[in-house]
Order: structure tokens, then sequence, then C-alpha cells
């Protein structure tokens, strides 16, 4: 808080050392305040320049004779070497292996005899039909005594009939005889059969060729005239963007309220809008300065203290 205070004097100072060497920039008074405690301040900006660049002739454009030497290239052509002729190729025969069917025995019967086949069945037999007797219940719902005795149900209930079930031996099939038929039998043997008998094709034997290179002009030897342009180099000025001079009176905050939490609030808020303040400490440093006058030149406010236009526009109120 200290350092805080100590740099607000010093500006108040700095401006007003300001005004003793130019005593011509404060010939007005700022404007009378309503309330006390009111502080204005009036400073010198320097002129802002910016570098330009620009382009210097550092030699004339000029030409030259250039001398082109002929062009050729190698083509291939082809060429015959030898005509097309016929020529006659023996075809031999053609034979294939077959396969026949030879019988080697011939069909016959016989008597086959077949013994009777017995199947196994289950039948239940009733051995006790079903009867009704009476049954003694507990307490039903109807009954309303805590004592299940206290009411004598008897039902009447079927007693199901009993079966068992007993196997025995059916005849499915008597015995019976049968010819069975015993087919022919056959063996498979290969032979040797013509398919197409020996003959003679005529061949066409094409014609041979060969390629050999050619050298062939392609464009004869020429002389042209060819421009050589001018060079330049650049060159940086720098250029007056902004006469400097003293500022209006603009009304700024007062060494008591600049604290190190207003710096913070002001430091954050020029970090939200892209500017770089530095460490956010309450300390209003050079890093913090500098990012504050470029707020300035962009938004167009006025230049070189803690205004109430500045801290309107960072939205910190005043």
């Amino acid at each position: 808080m200290f350092k805080t205070r100590l740099f607000n004097v010093l500006l108040i100072l700095l401006c007003v050392s300001t005004v003793a060497m130019a005593q011509n920039a404060f010939d007005d008074m700022p404007p009378v305040p309503t309330n006390y405690g009111t502080c204005y301040a009036k400073c010198k900006i320097a002129d802002q320049y910016e570098t330009v660049s620009r382009q210097v002739l550092v030699k004339e454009a000029s030409t030259k004779k250039v001398s082109s030497p002929a062009v050729y290239e190698t083509r291939d052509e082809t060429i015959m070497v030898k005509e097309a002729s016929k020529k006659l190729i023996p075809v031999p025969a053609v034979y294939e292996t077959v396969t026949e069917q030879v019988m080697i025995k011939e069909a016959s019967t016989k008597v086959v005899d077949s013994a009777p086949r017995y199947t196994t069945t289950t039948e239940r037999v009733l051995i006790q039909p079903a009867v009704g007797q009476w049954v003694k219940k507990k307490k039903t719902p109807n009954c309303f005594s805590a004592n299940p005795e206290d009411c004598y149900v008897m039902c009447w209930e079927e007693i199901p009939a009993k079966y068992k079930t007993v196997s025995k031996q059916v005849l499915a099939n008597p015995g019976s005889s049968n010819v069975v038929e015993i087919p022919a039998e056959y063996k498979t043997i290969k032979k040797r059969v013509l398919v197409s008998p020996a003959t003679v094709r005529e061949v066409e034997v094409p014609a041979e060729y060969t390629t050999i290179k050619k050298r062939i002009l392609v464009s004869p030897a020429s002389t042209n005239e060819v421009l050589i342009p001018a060079e330049y180099k650049t060159v940086n000025e720098q250029q007056l963007v902004r006469a400097g001079g003293f500022t209006q009176w603009v009304e700024i905050l007062c060494a008591a309220d600049t604290t190190p939490g207003v710096i913070r609030r002001v430091q954050q808020a020029l970090k939200d809008q892209g500017y770089e303040p530095g460490p956010i400490d309450g300390v209003m440093g050079s890093q913090t300065r500098a990012a504050l006058t470029k707020y300035q030149q962009a938004k167009g406010l006025p230049l070189g203290n803690l205004n109430k236009e500045t801290l309107s526009s960072l939205g910190l109120g005043y």
C-alpha cells in the first residue's frame, strides 16, 4: 500500500514539475468540482512514431543478349527386319482313355426265411375303484372363535381309484419266406479311343521389327534479349503518428483512493480484455502501466493516468 501511494505522489509531483518546465501548458485550471477530495491530472505525452517500410531503387533495369543453342531430341523409330511368312506344323492324332462296364456274373435269385417278431406292450389295470369318505378340517374363515376346535367341520372327499401297469408280449410280425434278387456283377475296364486323326496346321509367322534411335532437330540456335529487372531494397523509417503534448484536465483517482485492491481490479480487467499487466499483485509496475497505455490508445481514452473514463471503460465504475 505504501508503494502504491508513493507512486501516486510521484505521479502528481511529476505533473507539477512538468508545470514548472512548461508553464504555458498550465495557463488554464481544472473545472471546479462539487465535492472535496476530487483530483485532476494533466500530463505530457511524448510524440508517437511508427516504423514504415518503403522500397528504394538500388540498380536500374537493364537488358542482355542470351544465346540459346540448338535443341535436339532422340526419338525411337520402328523398322521391319523380316517379312511375315507361313509355316506348316504337324498336329499329332489325339486319343483318349474311356471306361466301359463288362458283366462278369449274371443276375440270380434266392429264398430268404424271416422269423416271427414280437413286441412288448403295457396296460393299466384297475385294482380298486374310487370311493368317498368324510375328512375332519381345522378352523374355517367363517368360524369367529379363537379356538380352532370350536368349529367342527367335516368334508366328504373322493379317494381316487388305484391302478397297476402290466406288460405282455404281442405278435408284431409273423415269420415269412421272401425271394431276394441278386444283381449281376460288373467290372470297369479302360480302353484307348481315337478322338481326332493326325493333321497338318498352317501357322502365320508375323513380321519382325526392331527399334532404332534417330536424332531430330527440335529448335534451331537463336539469340534473345533478356530483361534484367531493377533491384530494390527495403528501408525502414520512423513516421510521426501522433504529436505529443499536454493532455486536457481529466478527473483521476486521488492517491488515497488508489489502493492495492483497486489496482488489482484494474490488472484483472486489463487481463480479461487481452492486455498483459503482469502479476495481479496490486502494484502499479511497469508492465501494468504499459498495458494500461496500450488499452487507452486502442480505446481513444485520455492517456498517462488512471482516470475515470478509463475505469468506466474497464467496467470498474468510479
